[in-house]
This record gives structure tokens, sequence and C-alpha cells, in this order.
């Protein structure tokens, strides 16, 4: 998965993205610190899939991954080229989701490009520049889509039709996700990667010792299908340059159940409908993997590799807690808690599969 950090210069992008990364991101209290985007792959730590590794004696832990890119400060006109304008916005449509950041904290110490602290107003600039993008990137498409509509190429005409409800939506304010394709032009989402289809996550970045989402954040976030966390950027960058055991006491004394990186990755896996399933065996890796909600084993076969997926033929399926309860295998074989499942079952959260395959 890949994920995009944007947001207005100083809200605290560069800051979050040290606390989850542990990668020291320059932080300057200037806008357009970052220049070039800094992308940083992180584990995703799992409890249950230690759990697992542990109970099958497997050889080494490999947790999945997510990319976080940290992208410069978006500032109004962006979509014209000002700031670090267009290069920025590119560099967002290669995500699978966008976290925005927004500054909540009242640090005098800490510059607003515009003078003031008002978290809505910072919202609606951004999304208003990704509007923008959108409707240049839909327009030129549409007139390349036109032409070849002309012959009367049946999908060539329904990528025109829905590139027209676009612009027309985008022209009004409303986002992307709000106008999805028809099923004979279902690829044109993908052609054309419009930044206001992806989903959201918003990150009220607020002052230390507080961890609630602000009520109209909260509000906004609902209206337009998104998901909404409170983090304190600056504590969780100190945090994390801390070791594991005095984080953890300083998190306990601040009553803090979990860290931002735990927080902001669960709120993007739940915007993208995201589960884990792990596969593990005695003497070879136990690894995580991530699979949209709803999806079957076959499909989670493929994860792993094309030729398994290719090759199905069953697989073996338990919980994670049935197999650790069982204490392996073996056991849970004999109670019968290990079980053969075709290539339609839905895989759910926590599932610990072995497919079985012919080469």
């Amino acid at each position: 998965m890949k994920v995009g950090i944007v947001g207005m210069p100083n809200a605290g992008k560069s800051s979050l993205f040290s606390a989850l990364t542990g990668v020291a991101a320059e932080a300057a209290n200037y806008p357009f610190t970052t220049i070039e985007p800094n992308v940083a792959v992180v584990p995703v730590a799992d409890a249950r899939l230690d759990a697992v590794a542990k109970t099958v004696k497997a050889s080494r832990v490999v947790p999945d991954t997510i990319a976080f890119h940290d992208i410069a400060g978006l500032v109004a006109g962006a979509h014209r080229g000002e700031g670090l304008g267009n290069q920025f916005l590119a560099n967002i449509r290669e995500t699978d989701a966008i976290v925005h950041v927004v500054r909540v904290h009242g640090d005098p110490s800490v510059v607003h490009p515009e003078g003031r602290v008002d978290p809505i107003a910072d919202i609606e600039t951004i999304e208003t520049e990704l509007i923008y993008a959108d409707l240049e990137q839909a327009e030129r498409r549409r007139e390349r889509v036109a032409r070849t509509a002309k012959s009367g190429d049946r999908h060539a005409v329904a990528e025109a039709r829905w590139l027209g409800d676009l612009v027309e939506a985008l022209q009004s304010g409303r986002p992307a996700r709000a106008v999805p394709p028809p099923q004979d032009a279902i690829d044109a989402l993908q052609l054309l990667q419009p930044l206001t289809a992806k989903p959201v996550l918003f990150v009220a970045n607020v002052d230390e010792g507080s961890d609630e989402v602000p009520p109209a954040i909260l509000e906004h976030a609902g209206s337009h299908e998104a998901e909404a966390v409170a983090i304190s950027a600056r504590l969780e960058a100190e945090l994390a340059e801390l070791d594991s055991d005095e984080a953890a006491t300083m998190r306990s004394e601040l009553a803090l159940a979990e860290s931002g990186l735990e927080r902001v990755v669960r709120g993007a896996f739940e915007l993208l409908h995201l589960i884990a399933f792990f596969t593990a065996g005695e003497d070879k890796p136990a690894q995580s993997w991530h699979l949209r909600r709803g999806l079957s084993v076959w499909h989670a076969a493929g994860l792993i590799h094309s030729d398994i997926q290719r090759g199905f033929v069953r697989a073996e399926v338990i919980a994670w807690d049935q197999l650790v309860d069982a204490g392996g295998y073996a056991a849970a074989r004999e109670r019968g808690t290990l079980r053969l499942e075709g290539r339609e079952y839905v895989v759910a959260d926590g599932d610990v599969i072995t497919v079985r395959f012919t080469p």
C-alpha cells in the first residue's frame, strides 16, 4: 500500500513522517522544506503474526509493509504551479490513499502560511486544489477520448460520457468519488487516476496532551466518506527518537494506548477496507498479507504468488487464535479447527492460510 501525506505548509507532515518511519525527514519552520517526496517503507507490526510464528516455530517473521510518501506542502494555486505545484500533485496520483494532515494545535512559534489557524479553511484549500487538478486532467482526457468515440467505439463512448459527467461534477466542486464510472468503462478511473477519488484519512495535528478530533473535522470527514484520527505530530516525533521501552513508559504516563503509527495505519486499513491474513510453517517464514475485505482465498493466493493462484486446489484455513490455542497445526487437525476450504471461501481477518496447489 502506498499512502501520500499531504497538507498545508507547516501542518506537521514531515514531523508525522519522522514519527511514522523513524526517518529524519527535514522539518523546518518555513514552507516547502520537502523538495523531493520522502518515501519510506514501514513494516506493519501485528502481535497476532508474532504469536503464530512462535507457535509454529517459523524461521523468521516477515510483516507486510506500507509505503509513506511525504509530499511537500500545497498552497492555493498549486494546480497552476504556485509553490511547488504540479510536480507534487503528480506524486499524489501514484498513491492508493491520502493522509491529509490538518493543523489544529495553536503553537505560536510555528508559522502558518495564511497567518491563522483554521483547520476547515486549510482542508478546503487542499481539496480545492485537488479538484482543480482533477478538472484539468479530466478535460484533457475527454478531448482525447472524444476523438475515438466518434468512430463508434463502445468503450470510448461510455468513457466520454462518464468524463462529461465527471467534468460537470468537478466544476460544481464535487469530488471524483461522487461520480463512479459505469461498468462498460470501469477501467477509466484507473486510466485517469483522479486525486479526489482516492480515500482520505484526516490526521488532526493537535496540541500535546490532546487526542480528540475536533467536531468540525469529524463532521467534514463524515460528509466526505473519509476517516479521521488525532495525534500530536511533534510528540510522536519525539517519542520516535526514544528506545522502545522509554517510549512505552512515556506513552503509559501520557495515557496513550497506541503509537501514531498504529493509529494512522489502522485508519488507513479501515479506509481501504483491508484485512490481514497470515502464512506460516515450521522452519519457514511467518508472513502477513493484506487483502480487501470480502475477497476469497483464491484472491489471497494471488497475493502470495501468481503460480499458486493459477494452480489453486484448496486451502487449509484456521483462525490465528485457534492455531495458537491448539499449539500447532497437528493439534489443530486433531481438534477439527483446521479445515479445508475451496476457492470461493471468503477470507476472515486473522486467518492463517496454507494453499495447496499444482505447479
